[in-house]
């Protein structure tokens, strides 16, 4: 691999900061966090946040398209 060396002492270096800190990922009770409906209203509202964005950039897309054909 191309700078392996540099590659890793970098991960030495992140290692040695992140010693002794707790990961949010390494914890074994963050289901226990999470309230009942909780799953659902991040599912809701990364649906309210993309889905526009999505719509936007097809029918832009679909916009193009038809000029090209039509014209």
């Amino acid at each position: 691999m191309l700078f392996q060396g540099r590659y890793e002492k970098a991960r030495k270096l992140q290692q040695e900061k992140l010693n002794g800190r707790e990961r949010a990922f390494d914890d074994e009770s963050l289901s226990d966090k999470l309230e009942k409906n909780d799953t659902l209203a991040l599912i809701l509202s990364a649906l309210m946040v993309f889905l526009p964005a999505a719509l936007l950039v097809l029918g832009v897309i679909s916009l193009l398209g038809y000029l090209f054909i039509v014209r």
